[in-house]
């Protein structure tokens, strides 16, 4: 063997997904696994995105106290109220623009334009 030979490790699929799915189990980390198996973590982020399984690349732990969780439900009740009020606006504006079709083709108006224009109303 030469100075400049190095070993070169090839692995199956069906072995890469057996890591994958130890590492989904959540029993062993990467570095566990990877000193199990004689395997550079790197090499199992690797795969990791090789078969597009991001969510294994890292374990994030949060931790909230009461207030932030209190904050964030009020939060999002308050988003859903924003959503349901700019619903009504655009219905309310469908609404509104229906009519104004409806009586611009009445009224004998060519378009709706000409009404808005007849009666003040800004485009």
């Amino acid at each position: 063997m030469y100075k400049n030979d190095k070993l070169i490790r090839r692995y199956s699929e069906p072995f890469k997904l057996k890591i994958l799915d130890e590492l989904t189990t959540g029993k062993l980390n990467k570095n566990q696994l990877g000193k199990l198996y004689g395997i550079n973590p790197t090499t199992i982020n690797e795969w990791i995105r090789k078969y597009n399984q991001k969510d294994l690349m890292n374990t994030r732990v949060k931790v909230e106290t009461k207030d932030e969780i209190t904050r964030i439900k009020e939060l999002q009740k308050e988003i859903a109220q924003l959503k349901k009020l700019l619903l009504k606006k655009d219905m309310d504006a469908l609404i509104e623009d229906s009519y104004l079709e409806v009586a611009a083709e009445k009224l004998g108006y060519k378009s709706v334009l000409e009404l808005k224009k007849k009666l003040s109303i800004k485009p």
